[in-house]
C-alpha cells in the first residue's frame, strides 16, 4: 500500500479507535485529525462535504476515496493488508459478519448508549432508559456465554470481530455494567487489548 489513510475521529468513541487500532495493528501509514463530536464539528458544512452522514469515523483512502461506518472500514483495512484479521474461510468470514451486525444493532445502541447518558450527560441511573441496563446486560451475556468455547469469537486468533465489540466492551463500566458478573468477557478484553497493543486503562470518550 503506498500513501497514507487519513482517518477523522474522536479519540474518545470506541467508533474510531476500533479504525486507530486496526491500522496500527497492520502498520498502516496515517494521519489523524481529531474531530469533536461534542462541539459540533461533525456537522459544519467542511465536514458534511467529507461524509454527509455527518458522523465518526470517516476514512480518506490512499487514493482519494472515502470511506464510512466503523465497522465497513475495519473489514476494509484488514482485507487491503490481506491479514488474518479476516479469515478466509466463507463459513467464518460469515460469522465475522454476524458479531460485525450484532455489534452495530444490538451491543452498542445498549452499552455505548447509556455510557454516553452516564459518563457525558452526566445523567443520574433514573433519569436513563432502564431498557439500555437490560439490553446490555442481555448482550454481555451473550457474549460471555460465546467466549466459553473459545479465547476468540471466531475462530482461534484475533479478528475484525473481536476488535468492533472490544471497543465499547472495554468501557461498558463507564456506563454503570458491572463486567466482575462476566469473567470470561474480562479475559477476553485483556486478550485483545494485548493483541492490539491498547493501553489497559481507557481514556473516556463518547459513544458515536
Amino acid at each position: 500500500m503506498s500513501g497514507k489513510l487519513h482517518i477523522y475521529g474522536d479519540s474518545r468513541s470506541g467508533n474510531c479507535l476500533k479504525v486507530r487500532w486496526i491500522a496500527e495493528h497492520l502498520g498502516l501509514p496515517y494521519d489523524w485529525t481529531e474531530i469533536d463530536i461534542l462541539a459540533g464539528t461533525t456537522r459544519t458544512e467542511e465536514f458534511l462535504k467529507l461524509n454527509p452522514s455527518g458522523q465518526v469515523p470517516a476514512v480518506i483512502l490512499a487514493d482519494g476515496r472515502a470511506l464510512s461506518q466503523s465497522n465497513a472500514i475495519i473489514v476494509y483495512l484488514a482485507g487491503l493488508a490481506d491479514s488474518s484479521l479476516l479469515p478466509t474461510d466463507l463459513y467464518e468470514r460469515a460469522k465475522v459478519n454476524e458479531w460485525l451486525f450484532w455489534e452495530q444493532y444490538s451491543h452498542e445502541p445498549a452499552i455505548a448508549v447509556r455510557r454516553f447518558h452516564k459518563a457525558f450527560l452526566k445523567k443520574t441511573d433514573n433519569e436513563i432508559d432502564p431498557q439500555l441496563m437490560a439490553k446490555g446486560r442481555r448482550a454481555l451475556s451473550q457474549m460471555e456465554l460465546a467466549l466459553v468455547a473459545g479465547e476468540y469469537l471466531v475462530g482461534e486468533t484475533l479478528t475484525v470481530a473481536d476488535v468492533a465489540l472490544v471497543a465499547y466492551t472495554r468501557v461498558a463500566h463507564e456506563g454503570g455494567f458491572d463486567l466482575d458478573e462476566f469473567p470470561n468477557v474480562r479475559r477476553w478484553i485483556a486478550r485483545v487489548e494485548r493483541d492490539l497493543v491498547i493501553d489497559a486503562t481507557p481514556e473516556t470518550g463518547e459513544a458515536a
